[in-house]
């Protein structure tokens, strides 16, 4: 009873749509896949792994949220509008981590192992976003809206694109419990990759401009300022490298 309250109280504290304790306990599917998971989950322990399937298949026709048995999810998970979400067996969710509908946390491998993510505390997945495999999303990160996610994220990020790339830092996406919700601001990481781009084109001008045909050869003005632009070309150079690599600019 203890975990029914926490998490509707954890539902007014995330979702301003929330309008009564009523509607809460009705109308919320991810409430109700997560009350399946915790018997169903219960029963997984007991190796009566059959029943506890069994009973996050009836979830998913009531809910349509796909949550195995087997996987670990902390408390006061929360899962908004929900529909199309997957949780896969060797997944592990820490305390105060929020899905949008559409996620996936899938695997990549047919071994019998982790094979699954693990979402730190306070991370925040956006609609549609895909994580895959035995990564880490560390604490207090956020995955934008549709996002494929391969590698481990570092704590207080901010992730976006296919594949998912560390395009910023968060302070917290929780305060006094209340979520984040300014999922509009996020960056550009295509626009960043073009600034760079251009960046490395103004270089190779002025490089151009700095050599000065005489009539018998070309010579080179001030050597020190075409070794400040050769240094910033390969600065710029490095930073693309870095965005095609998927570790963010």
């Amino acid at each position: 009873m203890l975990g029914i309250r926490e998490d509707i109280q954890t539902a007014f504290e995330r979702d301003p749509a929330a309008c009564s304790v009523w509607t809460v306990l009705t109308c919320y599917p991810g409430l109700h896949a997560i009350w399946f998971y915790r018997v169903a989950n219960g029963i997984w322990k007991m190796k009566l792994h059959w029943i506890a399937r069994f009973i996050m298949h009836l979830a998913r026709w009531v809910t349509g949220i796909e949550i195995h048995p087997g996987a670990t999810i902390g408390r006061r998970f929360f899962i908004d509008h929900g529909m199309g979400i997957v949780i896969g067996e060797t997944t592990e969710i820490q305390d105060d981590v929020t899905l949008y509908h559409g996620v996936t946390l899938g695997g990549t491998t047919w071994v019998a192992e982790k094979r699954h993510p693990t979402l730190e505390k306070g991370v925040v997945i956006g609609a549609g976003a895909k994580i895959l495999g035995p990564i880490t999303i560390g604490e207090q990160s956020r995955v934008g809206s549709n996002s494929v996610v391969l590698k481990d994220v570092p704590a207080h990020s901010t992730v976006v694109g296919i594949p998912g790339t560390v395009v910023g830092k968060t302070d917290t996406m929780l305060e006094d419990g209340k979520i984040n919700l300014d999922h509009h601001l996020m960056p550009n990481p295509v626009a960043e990759a073009i600034k760079h781009v251009l960046q490395m084109m103004d270089d190779v001008n002025a490089r151009v401009d700095n050599i000065q045909t005489t009539t018998d050869k070309c010579s080179i003005k001030e050597p020190q300022q075409e070794k400040d632009i050769v240094a910033d070309m390969k600065k710029e150079h490095d930073k693309i490298q870095k965005f095609l690599d998927g570790e963010g600019i």
